[in-house]
């Protein structure tokens, strides 16, 4: 699975960095249980683009179907896929901007962070 954080810096801006899942062993490899407030499925059409905007709230997105690719301010990318997850923590600062990827629909569950 690839985990990808997303964090705003002191510069203002949006940045990523890849975050290691950490499991243990208990009847298969489990990661640490964290706490959530609850959760809230998107669909997004083929078309979809966002401005720049940060978050307002933490939340995981793990994306189902489709792709998406999002951009933060120095102009850097990362493309998430289904299968892969994104941790949201930009709420300051100009953030980030997302368009789906290939013309397709993107469905994603929000989690919001306890």
């Amino acid at each position: 699975m690839n985990l990808v954080r997303l964090f705003s810096g002191a510069d203002g801006e949006s940045h990523f960095e890849q975050v290691p899942l950490a499991f243990t062993e208990r009847g298969g490899a489990l990661t640490p249980l964290r706490a959530a407030r609850g959760i809230q499925f998107r669909l997004r059409p083929g078309t979809y683009r966002s401005a720049f905007h940060a978050a307002d709230a933490p939340h995981y997105v793990l994306y189902l179907e489709g792709g998406l690719e999002i951009e933060v301010g120095d102009g850097s990318t990362h493309q998430l896929r289904a299968g892969d997850a994104l941790l949201v923590e930009d709420l300051t600062g100009r953030g980030h901007r997302s368009r789906a990827l290939d013309g397709r629909p993107v469905l994603a569950a929000f989690i919001a962070v306890a």
